[in-house]
């Protein structure tokens, strides 16, 4: 369970519900005097994505689609913010944590470029992370698989964009 407060992760406890629980209701008891009101609006519950934090540490690999590029280019697209900045958290969160960042790109041009723009969209994630996050840059090692590792076809659209992605590995 994580609890948020204008966007800021104010309590964290990763296993305070089992997951065979069946939930459903939110109850919020308070003591009050008659000199005190309090409101509580704008409640938002949702189910999260997986958790990266605890996929790093017990799978030792995050993979994401929520780093994105500009075509055959490893300049990265701004809507790449919250992704980079949630791994971001969680190498501050575990300051002895290393990482492999490895690129993987589709299928579309030749193997010696996807090659190549894979490991410069590696190398793009890290100084990223070291310049707008502060992630010491000995703390990440890059890679590049080019179109060697795809994990969906690359015959439809959405079979090539889930094989162009990030992977962070522990080291």
């Amino acid at each position: 369970m994580r609890v948020y407060l204008n966007e800021d992760k104010t309590w964290d406890v990763p296993k305070a519900i089992l997951p065979e629980a069946k939930l459903n209701a939110v109850v919020f008891e308070m003591q009050l005097t008659d000199n005190w009101h309090f409101l509580i609006t704008n409640i938002r519950l949702a189910t999260g994505a997986p958790d990266t934090r605890n996929k790093i540490l017990t799978q030792n690999k995050w993979v994401t689609h929520g780093i994105l590029f500009d075509v055959n280019s490893a300049t990265i697209k701004p809507e790449s913010y919250g992704t980079l900045k949630e791994m971001a958290n969680v190498l501050k969160e575990i300051s002895d944590l290393k990482v492999k960042i490895v690129g993987h790109t589709d299928a579309d041009g030749n193997d010696v470029s996807n090659l190549d723009l894979s490991k410069r969209r590696a190398d793009a994630v890290k100084d990223m992370l070291t310049k707008e996050f502060g992630i010491d840059a000995s703390r990440m090692e890059t890679d590049g698989k080019g179109e060697s590792e795809p994990i969906d076809n690359n015959t439809t659209p959405a079979g090539k964009a889930n094989n162009r992605r990030v992977e962070f590995i522990k080291i």
